[in-house]
């Protein structure tokens, strides 16, 4: 299979090309000498990435393989040819043997704290004292990085449960310099404010959410460069659960502010020149397949649709060490029939989805 791609093929913030080909599943910016079997014309990016994304599972747990496949499908068809998981308790390294399913990057399963997290999505363990050890595991088990829970509700505290911190610092600091050892990065669930500061104290990589960032966090934030996925689909959630929360006032009141400020976050992270990521929280109760919703809320924030798309394609793909569009890489591309970087609704409506050289979706 010979593919002509043709229009304007985005390498990057920088360097665009008129034209690149596919030959035996890889790109190449050389003219071969066989006809093309099809030319696909238009604006052609890097492969799309998910990097807060859950194959494997679903509101209640875990899914079966053939559940999993079905979500890595829709991921696939949406154009989102690499995903970050962010966390399964499903064993998902299946995934791996599959041609026509999208690149995963595994993280293991949430470390987590009894009571203190989704049933039957974490690892619960016992004691704090555990988690340098269960770090070290997951770390071995999954493709380089690892999640920990920083936050969630502590029901024990009764009319006064809030988001709390789990982890004392000092834990957190031997847990995320047991991943870097093992050679893992580690990224962090976090609402709370009251959990940030020590996440950038122990050397934190990623921070998913990031709601209760304060200005001086932010400046921490991106005085470290560390990059911050918004999940703005999850947050739009928080209305609807703080309105099941009458048990828990404090803990609703707090999701009702941290849902009023979402966008402004989002901003303020960005002007920052803090890194946003693009991250759908799919799995779970996100359906899958939303990259281009998540985009939109973006922009709907108030972020270039230009950053936005990069960060949805070849910016993240290099901050993950998994090429673009380059000579001699795997074909994993998409293609649009207007450049998504002036209107980000085209994201919706891919072309074409060619994935190691094979067309596998598009309109």
């Amino acid at each position: 299979m010979v593919l002509h791609l043709r229009g304007t093929v985005v390498l990057d913030d920088e360097r665009e090309v008129g034209e690149a080909w596919v030959v035996g599943g890889r790109l190449t910016f050389a003219r071969p000498s066989a006809t093309p079997d099809a030319v696909l014309e238009g604006w052609v990016l890097p492969g799309l990435v998910d990097v807060h994304c859950h194959i494997g599972l679903a509101s209640d747990g875990p899914v079966d393989d053939g559940t999993a496949s079905t979500q890595a499908l829709a991921d696939r068809d949406s154009g989102v040819l690499l995903v970050r998981d962010a966390g399964s308790p499903a064993d998902t390294g299946w995934v791996h043997d599959r041609d026509d399913l999208p690149r995963l990057i595994r993280a293991g399963r949430h470390l987590a704290r009894p009571k203190r997290y989704l049933r039957h999505y974490g690892r619960e363990l016992d004691s704090v004292a555990d988690l340098p050890d269960a770090v070290r595991e997951e770390a071995a088990r999954g493709d380089g990085w690892v999640k920990l829970v920083a936050d969630w509700i502590d029901r024990d505290l009764g009319a006064d449960g809030d988001l709390r911190p789990l982890w004392p610092s000092d834990v957190l600091t031997a847990a995320v310099a047991a991943a870097h050892t093992a050679g893992a990065r580690v990224t962090a669930h976090t609402f709370a404010t009251e959990s940030l500061d020590a996440l950038l104290d122990a050397g934190i990589d990623c921070l998913e959410h990031a709601t209760g960032a304060t200005p001086d966090q932010i400046d921490r934030i991106a005085a470290a460069g560390i990059p911050v996925t918004a999940t703005l689909l999850q947050i739009a959630q928080f209305e609807a659960i703080a309105a099941q929360g009458s048990r828990y006032p404090r803990f609703a009141a707090r999701l009702r502010a941290l849902h009023a400020h979402r966008y402004q976050l989002v901003r303020d992270l960005h002007d920052a020149g803090v890194p946003v990521l693009v991250g759908t929280d799919a799995g779970g109760t996100i359906a899958h397949g939303r990259i281009a919703d998540e985009a939109a809320e973006l922009v709907r924030a108030g972020l270039p649709a230009h950053d936005v798309v990069a960060a949805a394609s070849w910016r993240t793909r290099a901050w993950l060490g998994v090429a673009g569009i380059a000579e001699g890489e795997s074909a994993d591309v998409v293609v649009y029939d207007a450049d998504p970087r002036a209107e980000i609704g085209v994201l919706a409506a891919p072309a074409a989805v060619v994935l190691r050289g094979a067309v596998v979706a598009g309109s």
